[in-house]
């Protein structure tokens, strides 16, 4: 997978991010991570997240990738800022946080994994660009567990969110970052919890347009070659394939099973 966008995640919560980069960059080729047998990374502590991390980047770089996103919260939040990559590295922090900023009226609810939440990645990044925000997180760690068993749109899953968001809501959020490329999965369970007036904020079409740029101003776009996308995940789930299967719009995405060391 030469030439490749080196993509990983703790699951398959990353897809989303792969989704909008093939929206936005339909010549670029992906090599996708899933590191499943080692989720969720939202419960471990900054050392063994940023080990992973190092491992799951040593393993696209391995494959001859020309650039990683970051597809993890947690990660992103935890390891990327103690990274010296040999190659453009992309987190979603960042992304994310500069779109709630841009539409808030002024009362952003963070919701993420127990690490993110820990870290103050995101209101870090929300105040950096507007001071005078009011910011409520919230630790989330029920979700991903449920998305990975793919009770996404379950009523079981409704009442959990229901539970997580009343704080923030009673707050009188009018934001709410999606601080975790799982949630965009419980996407249409928490837009109705929330209700109209709160507007969710997924960065993957952000990050997405930050990798676009990057990758043009280093001259490392893709060339005429087709592209050719490949997925890896460390411990091979039935669900993992159920969920890519409807993240990607492709009922047959192919799965290497593989061991990150």
């Amino acid at each position: 997978m030469l030439d490749s966008i080196g993509v990983f995640d703790s699951g398959v919560g990353g897809l989303t991010v792969v989704s909008a980069l093939r929206r936005r960059l339909p010549r670029e080729s992906i090599l996708y991570l899933g590191d499943t047998a080692r989720l969720p990374y939202g419960s471990k502590s900054p050392g063994t997240v940023t080990r992973y991390t190092e491992n799951n980047i040593a393993f696209l770089l391995g494959r001859g990738v020309k650039a990683v996103v970051i597809a993890c919260n947690t990660a992103s939040a935890l390891a990327l800022p103690n990274l010296h990559p040999e190659v453009p590295t992309w987190g979603v922090i960042e992304p994310g946080a500069r779109k709630a900023a841009a539409v808030s009226r002024g009362r952003v609810g963070v919701i993420a994994t127990e690490a993110t939440v820990r870290s103050d990645a995101y209101p870090r990044a929300l105040r950096a660009l507007r001071p005078e925000l009011e910011i409520r997180s919230q630790a989330c760690p029920l979700f991903v567990p449920l998305v990975e068993e793919g009770w996404h749109d379950d009523p079981l899953t409704a009442e959990v969110a229901e539970r997580y968001l009343r704080p923030l809501l009673d707050a009188g959020i009018d934001t709410l970052v999606l601080g975790c490329t799982h949630y965009p999965l419980l996407a249409p369970v928490l837009a109705r919890v929330a209700g109209p007036e709160v507007t969710l904020v997924d960065s993957a079409e952000a990050v997405a347009e930050v990798v676009a740029k990057g990758l043009a101003e280093l001259g490392l776009e893709a060339g005429e070659h087709p592209p050719a996308n490949h997925f890896c995940v460390t411990d091979n789930g039935e669900s993992f394939h159920r969920l890519a299967g409807l993240i990607l719009q492709d009922p047959h995405v192919p799965l290497e099973w593989v061991e990150v060391r």
